[in-house]
């Protein structure tokens, strides 16, 4: 069994695709796949209840299937940061709610266990409490994925430096291009690669071209489950 809490070096870095290219690369193997998103703003109203695009697509992704409900616990509606969400709905979020359906969902023993965070490292969930203490909580390493556009060396590089600093295990990155026509392309994969691989110590799990319409099934070409699935934790 592997797990991994999966964030970004931002919000619409690409955590999803990256999330669902992974989950698509699992099931090409044929090993089982969960997927986890425990908390998601930016939700529609369906006959169900909330429903997020991005939790539906990591339960697309689920082998064998998950109910919505266990993929993605707190849906709220409108596209804002997860915790004024919650507050404007009257609920309060904090890390043994947003916990205790994960250990679940882990639980289940799948091959390949990935949960998705909302936006980056520090996204608050409430007035004490961030996206760290979660990832902590389950005692899981981290994906990062790179959102590779102007400024994503610095970014990666500090949240790199936040994730180790918060006392969690980074076991891979991903670069994910966001534009057609990158400046650059090449030289800023070659210094993400020095920062986060070289002297971080971190594999690359994959480098995704500016895709015009991600889907898991695209992005798991380009990306390398081994060393996800060769790591000791």
């Amino acid at each position: 069994m592997h797990a991994y809490f999966v964030t970004g070096t931002d919000t619409d870095a690409g955590k999803t695709v990256i999330t669902t290219g992974l989950m698509a690369a699992a099931r090409r193997r044929g090993l089982t796949v969960a997927g986890g998103k425990p908390v998601a703003s930016g939700c529609e109203r369906a006959p169900q209840g909330w429903r997020n695009a991005d939790a539906l697509a990591i339960q697309a992704q689920c082998h064998p299937a998950l109910p919505y409900e266990a993929v993605n616990p707190f849906a709220f509606e409108p596209a804002i940061a997860p915790h004024i969400a919650a507050h404007e709905a009257g609920v309060a979020l904090d890390i043994p709610r947003l916990a205790a359906p994960m250990r679940t969902l882990l639980e289940r023993g799948a091959d390949l266990t990935l949960i998705e965070g909302a936006g980056g490292w520090r996204v608050p969930l409430n007035e004490r409490e961030s996206i760290p203490e979660l990832a902590v909580a389950l005692q899981i390493p981290v994906v990062l994925v790179v959102g590779v556009r102007l400024g994503a060396i610095n970014h990666a590089r500090l949240t790199l430096e936040a994730i180790r600093r918060d006392g969690v295990r980074v076991a891979g990155w991903v670069a994910n291009t966001l534009e057609p026509d990158t400046p650059r392309l090449e030289e800023n994969l070659e210094a993400l690669t020095h920062w986060l691989g070289g002297q971080g110590g971190v594999p690359c799990l994959g480098v995704v071209p500016w895709l015009a319409s991600p889907d898991a099934e695209t992005a798991a070409d380009f990306l390398d489950l081994e060393p996800l699935l060769n790591d000791p934790a």
